[in-house]
């Protein structure tokens, strides 16, 4: 089998919350598809930052030259493409975000040749997984984010997810925390996210704000996810910390390793060079007896290695990327009573609905 075309483009989704029926995040996707001379073709994504730059990387450098290859060899053809990405050091950013396209393009044609879902092809370790729901949003008031929250706690969730950072300040955002404890009772765990935005001590002020409240885990606490700062804050805190979705690749894991920075290893298989590097942080995370979980709306690409692996934890099932991946696949991915069900075909098992491509094309 060799490669006849790679392609590319660019969509937004617009989404919508259940239940409090407000706009969800704004979605945009860069999408590769992979043409093979058999017929077979395998599509792969990234998201967020710069797509019109990843896009140009791949239609213009990262697609020519695997023109002719066998998409069957990921770990050939990633060879290649190598030195194009990064003539030296370590690739990030727009290289790495279309290293990642290219590369799960190439894990779904090769799960289709061999009629396997991706996640077998890595280890198969589950079939399912158990998932928590980022629901908290800023745009929110603090009824409406309690009344969301405790309706996804209705549909199964056990662990809810909000961004912390609220433009009124840290007193808004213990305000907003304790208001969905009383929604959702004792049971349930409340994880938070600042997105990299907090300094060392902003983060550590807020969690001694919240000192008595039960906090699942921090994400992406301090900026830049320093991973001086991130084991420091870990140590003082005792709160669980979890990082990795946007720059997430094995050096960057390793260096985390070597601060005692993270208690959850957090790659997205969209940003960090995709399903072979996942599976390279992986073996990090299970050397380092850390579990692996997922973060940054990574949808049906991350729940192939978080059912794929030993060691994994909690899937994430992100509002808005739920939404757009209801729109985009012509069947919608299986989210019920809290656990997020493999699709049962070959590859990543989705199917992009063309007419709904055509309508966000950007």
């Amino acid at each position: 089998m060799k490669i006849t075309d790679v392609s590319v483009s660019t969509h937004r989704f617009d989404t919508v919350l259940p239940v409090v029926d407000r706009p969800g995040p704004s979605e945009v996707r860069v999408i590769c598809t992979i043409s093979t001379d058999t017929g077979l073709t395998g599509t792969g994504m990234t998201a967020r930052f710069l797509p019109a730059a990843v896009a140009a990387a791949i239609q213009s450098h990262l697609g020519p030259a695997i023109v002719g290859l066998d998409p069957c060899r990921p770990a050939m053809v990633t060879g290649r493409l190598m030195p194009l990405v990064s003539e030296r050091g370590i690739a990030n950013g727009v290289n790495r975000a279309a290293l990642s396209c290219i590369d799960l393009a190439l894990w779904d044609i090769t799960g289709k040749a061999l009629g396997a879902r991706v996640s077998d092809l890595f280890g198969g370790f589950a079939d399912d997984a158990p998932a928590y729901v980022t629901c908290g949003f800023p745009n929110l008031d603090r009824d409406e984010q309690a009344a969301l929250c405790k309706a996804m706690v209705g549909e199964g969730y056990g662990t809810i997810k909000m961004v912390v950072g609220h433009k009124d300040g840290l007193a808004e955002d213990v305000a907003r925390i304790r208001a969905i404890r009383a929604a959702v009772g004792e049971g349930v765990g409340i994880a938070i996210d600042a997105n990299e935005k907090f300094s060392y001590a902003t983060a550590l002020r807020l969690c001694q704000m919240l000192d008595g409240e039960p906090i699942a885990w921090f994400e992406d606490p301090v900026f830049n996810n320093d991973a001086r700062d991130l084991g420091r804050l870990r140590a003082a805190t005792g709160i669980a910390v979890g990082a990795g979705q946007m720059d997430g690749h094995a050096r960057r894991f390793r260096e985390f390793a070597e601060h005692d920075a993270l208690d959850l290893y957090m790659p997205n298989s969209m940003y960090n060079g995709g399903m072979s590097e996942t599976q390279r942080v992986a073996a990090l995370a299970n050397v380092n007896e850390r579990p692996l979980s997922d973060a940054g709306g990574g949808g049906i690409y991350c729940l192939h290695h978080m059912t794929a692996f030993p060691g994994a934890t909690l899937a994430e099932v992100h509002l808005g990327t739920l939404h757009l991946e209801r729109q985009l696949f012509t069947e919608a991915p299986r989210v019920e009573g809290g656990r997020s069900a493999l699709p049962d075909g070959p590859g990543f098992g989705v199917t992009l609905d063309a007419d709904v491509l055509r309508g966000t094309l950007i």
